[in-house]
């Protein structure tokens, strides 16, 4: 698991982009060279303040996500309620265990102003940081997507979803998805695949390389299959989410506009629709921002049979390697915002950002009305008045009340 390094090898290999910590994906490199930089190289101070703020953030999100729904779980009656909490709760459990498990590392790191091959000579901590990153990465994903499955059955095939989706198979399931994924991520322990140390030396992850020249062909293919077998199954987890997401919305749209007959029926029908839509695509855009990149980066440098641990000794491959490391932040990011997108962002900036948006509606429609009715406006403007008391406090009672298990598309 050693990694061999190339001249000046006493230390890491740092630029200018290795001073912004990536979460639980990448320890960062520190200005203690030895030689003097050379071309591409930027090696400045890092403060442990980057690692420790990131590992804060991410801790108390997850736990606040984790201590309101274990809160609504204990006053819910509703099964397919407590089967949504369940989903939030083991995602924000999923991603805290993470977080816990790797940043007192990358804050060793920092501390120790040392190599990784000094701290971890026998190379079984590298490989538990890569089995780790890999358990909690695929594990996030594919959670997601079985939260993008529940909701739309819930919403496309509510009979059946509340006939057959008991809280003991949302339970099967999840647990299902994180012992697939661990027996997945242990691969590498039984010699297919291998977790080393990536560049610029402080971190470990997956090789996307074919090995040295005295790696065997057997050792080589596997570490192309683990590492292709990771990225394809990060990207069907993404096309699982955005396809049950898009399904969602069809049909959350559907049934708005079958209720058109009745008119505050249709406008808190058009409102749920509107705030759900907005909520379900921020989801896709967060896990698309986040994700995407890396996974694709992976798949670039499997077929171009390169890989960071190259970055080391080739200087010409600088601009590849930056572009990696960026990939690899953004996707920590994505377990310190799992919890603000599926359930506290929900209750306090959806709310405000719909409220202008209905807003703005109303005000065109009205001004609509007007220009048509203008011998009657008086009496439309009383009609309109009515219509809003009637409407508008009630709404947010139905879609956001006091806890997490609210959920606009089950009322």
């Amino acid at each position: 698991m050693k990694e061999t390094r190339g001249d000046g090898g006493s230390a890491p290999f740092c630029t200018r982009l290795n001073h912004s910590y990536p979460g639980m994906w990448a320890p960062e490199a520190r200005g203690n060279l030895t030689r003097p930089p050379g071309p591409g190289e930027d090696c400045g101070s890092v403060s442990v303040a980057f690692p420790i703020t990131m590992l804060i953030t991410g801790f108390v999100g997850n736990a606040l996500a984790m201590l309101l729904v274990s809160r609504s779980y204990r006053r819910r009656e509703s099964k397919r309620k407590k089967s949504f909490l369940l989903c939030i709760g083991w995602l924000a459990l999923t991603d805290l265990v993470g977080q816990l498990l790797t940043s007192p590392v990358v804050i060793l790191v920092y501390l120790s102003k040392q190599r990784w091959e000094q701290l971890d000579p026998s190379g079984r901590l590298c490989t538990f940081f890569g089995l780790t990153m890999t358990v909690f990465g695929l594990s996030s994903l594919f959670i997601a997507s079985a939260m993008a499955v529940e909701r739309a059955l819930a919403i496309r095939a509510p009979h059946w979803y509340a006939s057959h989706m008991k809280t003991r198979a949302t339970r099967a399931v999840l647990l299902g998805v994180w012992l697939a994924v661990l027996a997945f991520a242990l691969l590498p322990v039984l010699g297919v695949g291998q977790y080393t140390i990536q560049w610029p030396g402080t971190w470990c992850f997956i090789s996307t390389g074919r090995g040295d020249n005295g790696t065997s062909s057997s050792h080589n293919w596997g570490n192309l299959f683990f590492a292709s077998t990771f990225a394809f199954l990060g990207l069907l987890a993404l096309a699982i989410t955005f396809t049950c997401n898009l399904a969602t919305i069809k049909a959350l749209v559907s049934r708005c506009r079958a209720k058109a007959a009745a008119s505050q029926s249709s406008a808190q029908w058009g409102r749920i629709t509107t705030e759900t839509a907005i909520q379900l695509m921020g989801i896709m855009c967060v896990l698309s921002v986040c994700w995407s990149p890396l996974l694709i980066m992976m798949l670039k440098m499997i077929f171009n049979q390169t890989s960071v641990e190259h970055c080391k000794t080739d200087t010409g491959k600088q601009k590849e390697c930056n572009f990696f490391l960026i990939a690899v932040r953004l996707a920590s990011l994505n377990q310190i915002l799992d919890p603000w997108v599926y359930l506290l962002l929900r209750k306090i900036l959806l709310r405000k950002f719909c409220q202008v948006i209905h807003e703005n509606n109303e005000q065109k429609d009205e001004i609509q009305r007007e220009n048509r009715n203008v011998s009657h406006s008086g009496q439309h403007e009383e009609a309109r008045d009515s219509e809003k008391s009637k409407t508008i406090p009630g709404l947010f009672s139905i879609l956001l009340q006091a806890d997490p298990g609210a959920r606009p598309y089950q009322q």
